[in-house]
Order: structure tokens, then sequence, then C-alpha cells
């Protein structure tokens, strides 16, 4: 498997196979093509049915020159590749192809071509739940130290930066108020839920304060700012909510967060591995359901729960959004996206205390449910990944 670098990735909303790939396309498609007078780029399948809401035209316009750009909407052709495909090509002024290239954003804000999809640099040995759990057992060792052992020391540092963005994206949304872009005129909600989180006490105030981190992040992804991807733009509001809610309640350290920050990076690469994180390949269970699972996992360990506990919170934080459809409404990162993010900490919150209730020991293995979601992903209907054709995006106008 690759470094957890890979899953939390800094950036601007709202979408990480939108709006991040792209422009990480963009960018390195201009840097070899400077010269040229005229792009043309054509947006495949799920790219391009959603890519108005998810702004993709606006930061593949805003890569390039002005007036330089031609966009082509193409959403009845899906590539086999993957449902994410671009095509970028570079013409000087007598309309001569210069060079052309096509690529996919493979979701987290990846993007891939036909040569690196086999290029990968694995920095893990094992790439199942199941052999990780075995070499824990085996040496002793927890599974934040599986990953400090095979990244590094130098992944702390990184991970610092990366628990620095997520909290100055929490402190950003919970003091923004107004309306959210786009045609849909979505009122912001964290910081009057955050402020009615304070008015009240006990379970509740837990529960409601969870609720504001969430929305926070994901308001501020929606609006086009600041965020990491966990392991999505579209699902980075749950981790982030659970660790800072815990880090407040119980006064956990940062360095036990990052820790735990660690811990829901790898569970959330062997998603990536084995199944997919990209909604437009296997819905929102692979965004919503992958960062439920990673904040159940990571809550587990802060909680002080073996690294079995910790496997069996991350594998019902995915389990129970099996099937879950990705349709925005409008094609934009807000219905149903920002309240899932909310629900999807709360049931991190629950997987966690579950599992740490239990003695680890369970008849559905995180690896088998990976192999599930997958299928199930397979399964669905395109419309019910991220084109905006099915589900809540047609019954809301």
């Amino acid at each position: 498997m690759e470094t957890i670098r890979k899953i939390y990735k800094t950036g601007l909303g709202p979408s990480s196979s939108h709006t991040m790939g792209p422009r990480f396309a963009a960018e390195k498609f201009r840097a070899k093509n400077d010269a040229a007078t005229h792009i043309h780029i054509t947006l495949y399948g799920s790219l391009a049915a959603t890519g108005k809401g998810h702004l993709t035209d606006k930061v593949l316009r805003e890569s390039f020159p002005e007036d330089k750009v031609k966009i082509s909407w193409e959403k009845d052709t899906v590539l086999p590749q993957h449902p994410n495909g671009m095509k970028f090509e570079a013409f000087d002024d007598n309309g001569n192809r210069l060079d052309d290239w096509t690529v996919f954003s493979v979701g987290g804000g990846d993007i891939e071509d036909d040569v690196t999809k086999n290029q990968k640099v694995a920095v893990y040995p094992h790439s199942k739940m199941t052999d990780i759990l075995k070499w824990c057992q085996q040496n002793g060792r927890t599974l934040w130290e599986y990953v400090e052992i095979h990244e590094g020391e130098q992944i702390w540092e990184f991970l610092a930066e990366t628990w620095k963005t997520m909290k100055e994206s929490i402190a950003r949304g919970i003091e923004h108020e107004g309306v959210l872009p786009g045609i849909l005129h979505l009122p912001r909600k964290a910081s009057s839920y955050y402020i009615k989180a304070k008015s009240t006490a006990g379970s509740l105030q837990r529960r409601a304060l969870v609720f504001a981190y969430a929305l926070a992040v994901s308001e501020e992804n929606a609006g086009g700012g600041m965020i990491v991807t966990a392991p999505t733009c579209g699902s980075c509001g749950v981790v982030p909510a659970v660790l800072y809610h815990i880090q407040n309640t119980y006064s956990y350290s940062d360095a036990r967060i990052l820790r735990a920050l660690a811990t829901a990076g790898l569970i959330g690469n062997l998603v990536k591995e084995n199944a997919s994180i990209s909604g437009a390949q296997v819905g929102c269970q692979g965004e919503v359901g992958t960062a439920c699972s990673m904040a159940a996992g990571a809550a587990a360990q802060l909680f002080g729960g073996t690294p079995s506990q910790v496997e069996y919170a991350a594998e019902m934080g995915l389990e129970h959004h099996l099937g879950l459809t990705c349709d925005p409404v409008a094609g934009l990162v807000q219905i149903p996206c920002i309240e899932r993010n909310a629900i999807g900490a709360g049931r991190a919150m629950d997987a966690s205390a579950y599992a740490i209730l239990s003695d680890g020991q369970h008849r559905v293995s995180f690896d088998k449910t990976l192999l599930a979601m997958k299928q199930t992903g397979h399964d669905l209907p395109d419309i019910y990944k991220e084109t905006s054709e099915g589900g809540l995006a047609i019954q809301i106008k």
C-alpha cells in the first residue's frame, strides 16, 4: 500500500475528485505545455455530469490563462478505466495538436493515467487488515506503531500540519454564517448548532458538539474553503469532528490525536487499496462510509481499545453505510453531503463505544466488509454514483 499522506490532502473544496483532482491534472498539463495557445478539455462520465455544480469548470479555467480553455461535457460517455475521466489537448496558433493526455480523477484528489496507475510506491508490506492485526499481535505493537515503523518518524510532522489545518477549518466553520454558494441557497448551520450545544448539558451537548464540528468543516468545504480530505472533500467533516470533540472533552494531548490520525489514515488506505473512496465509483459508502470507519477506529484507539477492538469499530463504521448512494442535489456538495457528515460522525462515536464494550471478537471482519462494499458499489446503478440523476438529486428541486 501507498503512504497515508495520500489519504490526507490539504486543499480547497468542494470536491476532491471534481475540484482537487482536475486542478492537479490541469497544473501538470500546463507545466508541460505552457507554450500552447489553446487548450481543449473533455470531461467524461460523472466528472461531466456534476462538474458544474462541483466547480470543475471554474478550477480548470483558473489553471490556464484567460480565454485559452474550451471545455466539452460528455456525461454519457464513460471511459472504462474510471467514471471520472478527462482528456487534455494542447494546440498551437495554427490548430496543430501539440500534446494530449487522458487522465482520471480516482478519488481523494488522486489522479492516474494508464502509466502512473502501475507506478505506485509501496510503503506498507501488507494490504489486508487481517495481516496487519497478525503483525501487531506477533510484535506486541499497535496500529499507530505499525504506521510509524513503515512511514518513518517524519510522518508525525505531516500529521501535525494535517491536524492544524483540520482544527482551523472547524474554527472558521463555527464562526461563519450566511448562505452557501449555489442555486440551493443553503444556510450554514454549524454556528447555530454550536450555540445551541453550549446551552445544553450531558449526552445531548456532547452529540450536538460533534454535529456542530462536522457541519463546520463540511460547510467550509462546500464554500470552497481550505480543508483536509479524510478521505475525500465530500466526507472531510467526520474525522476532524470526532477527534476534536474527544480532545476537548477528555483533554487528550496532540500526540495522542496524531496517533489516532495515523490509525485512521491506515484504515482509509485499506479501503482505497481494496475497494474505493470514489463516490463516482462506489457511491457515498466509499466516502462518508470510509470516513465513519476511519473516525470510529481512531476513537476506539483513543478510548483504550485493542487493535482488535479498533478493527471492530472500523468494520462497523463501514458496514452500516453499505449501499449508501451518492446523489448530490444540483451537483453541489451540500445536500445530502453536509448532513451526512454530521450523522456519520455520530455513528462513528457509537461504533467506537460498541466496540470498546465488546471483547473485539465478531463474525464479519473488516476485510470481508471491504469486499462487500466493493461488490455493492459495482452493483449500484450508475445513477446513484455522483451523477445527480437518481435518489435525492431528482426529488429535490
